[in-house]
């Protein structure tokens, strides 16, 4: 058949409608067959794609430091309301950053395990806020925080027995050298020298003025000489040239104590046949921290200051001198172990104080923090080293009598945690 091209009289109209024609039927084709494979579905909703669809958030965005280990921080949390003191203890099975092997720098009555505790698992338990996660405690970026600074912890044997935490802690990155110590070997100052960075523990156990008449072992032979108004200048005088600071008292108000004030004696606690008039030592604490709180709020330091509230005791079935003993091997929830009386007193008389000093040091530009750490440790009886504060006390006689020690902490131990806490304020600011 012979085709006569000229009767299509085609134009370009005709060509193009004629292309798309094919292209379409060509499209269709496809479908068809991607259909009887299966992938419908794909093509029709397309879930995958919604998932990373975002509204824009207009609120303002919160500042938080990604931590550099597992225990993260969820984005979504506001680490101002993060409330670090109430929280529990939850299985670490990593266990402790140092050993008493790897930090020399533990003193003997807290150095548990080279005194022969047969027990472990105290070291495997860390502290967890409820609402938020806390990171572990990074001693290299602490010594980067703090470089060309000077700490001190301010205190009695508990604030000693926390340096000694924080300097094993620091010691995983820098050996410490020990640059000063007083006669007694009771103030101490470590420096990092990679840092430019010192640690000192002052000894000031009462933080006013006071003389003391008792052996190693806390025996008193006379009472306390204890002048209510007048700072001990151990810390006062070293006070403006430090950057960081922990201050903290307690328990040693409960000794018995003649009070001075302008000179005078007022009165005491616990001084029969001294003609005083007994005043307790809830007085003379209130007192102390009334006057510690007062300097430090108007002093217009521009470094961190911490205040810290006391620690409990775990004693049972007596107390230091009269065989008190504390069995306990794990650690009790909240709720299973009720502060004692004196604990909870002291605590609040601290609290009191503490809330009174804070408008004034804010309006003043004094950064004063607390440190609330009574409830964390309350629930650690299990954390002190018992008769363990001596060296391997049972071997020569398994039913010895010996003194136990369940006012300090052994170490590594609970303590350690407080640096985690510590360290996760310091970031805040």
């Amino acid at each position: 058949m012979r085709i006569n091209w000229k009767s299509w009289s085609l134009n370009k109209d005709h060509l193009v409608k004629l292309a798309i024609g094919i292209l379409l039927v060509g499209f269709a084709c496809k479908l068809l067959v991607f259909r009887s494979k299966g992938f419908g579905a794909d093509l029709e909703f397309p879930e995958v794609e919604k998932e990373y669809v975002q509204k824009p958030d207009l609120k303002p965005p919160v500042p938080v430091q990604i931590p550099e280990n597992d225990d993260q921080m969820p984005l979504d949390v506001v680490i101002e309301k993060c409330d670090l003191f109430t929280g529990d203890w939850v299985p670490n099975p990593s266990g402790p950053t140092y050993t008493n092997e790897s930090c020399p720098l533990i003193e003997g009555h807290q150095n548990c395990m080279r005194n022969g505790r047969p027990d472990s698992g105290y070291l495997h338990w860390k502290w967890k806020p409820r609402d938020c996660q806390l990171p572990r405690f990074n001693a290299k970026r602490f010594l980067e925080l703090t470089r060309n600074k000077a700490w001190a912890l301010i205190g009695d044997s508990i604030s000693r027995n926390h340096v000694q935490s924080l300097l094993c802690m620091l010691a995983t990155v820098e050996r410490p050298v020990e640059v000063y110590h007083d006669e007694q070997y009771k103030s101490k100052r470590w420096h990092f020298a990679s840092y430019n960075f010192t640690v000192s523990n002052i000894w000031s156990p009462f933080l006013v003025m006071a003389a003391v008449f008792e052996d190693n072992d806390g025996v008193s032979t006379a009472e306390v000489q204890l002048h209510l108004d007048k700072l001990d200048k151990t810390w006062t005088d070293l006070y403006p040239s430090l950057d960081y600071m922990i201050i903290s008292t307690g328990k040693w108000f409960l000794k018995a104590a003649i009070y001075h004030e302008n000179d005078t004696e007022v009165g005491c606690h616990i001084c029969p046949g001294k003609n005083l008039t007994e005043l307790g030592f809830v007085y003379a604490y209130n007192k102390t921290l009334h006057y510690v709180m007062d300097f430090i709020a108007n002093s217009k330091h521009k470094g961190l200051i911490f205040f810290r509230t006391s620690t409990p005791d775990h004693f049972e079935n007596g107390e230091w001198h009269n065989g008190g003993s504390c069995p306990k091997t794990t650690p009790a929830k909240e709720g299973e172990v009720e502060i004692k009386d004196l604990s909870r007193i002291l605590r609040n008389v601290e609290l009191e104080e503490f809330e009174k000093a804070a408008a004034k040091a804010a309006d003043n530009g004094v950064n004063l923090k607390l440190l609330d750490f009574t409830n964390l440790l309350l629930m650690r009886p299990d954390g002190h080293p018992g008769p363990y504060r001596q060296f391997q006390p049972f071997a020569e006689n398994q039913t010895a009598v010996v003194q136990n020690d369940c006012l300090h902490w052994c170490l590594p131990g609970p303590m350690d945690f407080w640096n985690d806490v510590i360290m996760e304020m310091v970031v805040r600011g």
